[in-house]
């Protein structure tokens, strides 16, 4: 049995050996890298079970992402692969320590084209959570379809759904973020956000606030983001939990949020208390 599934895209990713403009780098490191598989990834390495649905190519960049992945340690027995489109890929760009910029080439990747009849109902069911995040549904009218689907079978399998709100401005506007993403919350059990995307979700600037408008939305958990300055929870009974940021050396702040989010479902399994 699986502690959490996730579902969408992950991609090659590229990265300049040196920081500075991209059109300068010569040199490159290969990763992969996709929020919801970066979950499954920090799920495992804390001593749980995951697994990852999605679609690949049948080329070796789509092998080169499920290689890896498998190799963390997540099943990857759902993945589909399409032998029509290629694999995404995606170039980091460092031009300082405390500045990332990333550059996406994911127009018609396999994983756009996802689609309900992807799904494993059986395999949805038999996890403790569904992780999933805003980008899903962004990238394509059938993936959109396949999410709606993936919360349809967590409903009626009793499984709790995990949502990262993740907007992504390049792939929808604030406003098809904002409606399809409150049209959701009534399925989420748990969201975990930052501080701006809870603003943009809510209208609200304060993050206590903004948490609150969204637990009224149906979740029971709503987790806020506050940067250096830690996070904040809002539970059943609707009281705010605090706990301050850790001091740690910053290395690359993308996919921070991700890590958050596996430590955070982490304690949920492990039954630790919201505060």
């Amino acid at each position: 049995m699986l502690d959490i599934v996730t579902l969408g895209e992950a991609m090659i990713q590229m990265t300049p050996t040196q920081s500075g403009l991209l059109r300068h780098a010569r040199q490159f490191e290969r990763y992969v890298g996709g929020a919801e598989a970066n979950v499954a990834i920090g799920i495992v390495r804390v001593g749980h079970r995951a697994g990852w649905m999605s679609r690949v190519g049948t080329d070796e960049v789509g092998a080169c992402v499920r290689s890896e992945i498998r190799g963390e340690g997540v099943d990857t027995s759902r993945v589909v692969e399409d032998d029509e489109v290629p694999t995404a890929v995606y170039f980091k760009e460092r031009r300082r320590a405390d500045l990332t910029r990333v550059y996406y080439y994911r127009d018609g990747s396999a994983a756009s084209r996802m689609e309900p009849s992807d799904l494993d109902a059986d395999y949805i069911g038999e996890a403790s959570y569904l992780h999933l995040t805003g980008i899903t549904p962004a990238l394509s009218d059938s993936c959109r379809e396949t999410v709606w689907e993936a919360l349809r079978i967590a409903d009626a399998e009793g499984v709790a759904v995990s949502l990262d709100p993740n907007v992504r401005r390049k792939l929808w506007s604030e406003a098809e973020a904002r409606a399809t993403l409150r049209e959701m919350m009534p399925h989420v059990h748990t969201v975990l956000t930052s501080e701006e995307e809870a603003a943009l979700l809510t209208d609200t600037p304060d993050p206590e606030e903004a948490a609150r408008a969204l637990r009224d939305l149906g979740p029971e958990q709503v987790v806020v983001r506050l940067g250096a300055e830690g996070a904040l929870a809002v539970g059943a009974d609707a009281s705010v939990e605090r706990r301050p940021a850790i001091d740690v050396e910053v290395v690359d702040v993308v996919g921070a949020g991700d890590a958050f989010t596996a430590g955070y479902l982490a304690g949920q399994l492990r039954g630790w208390p919201l505060g």
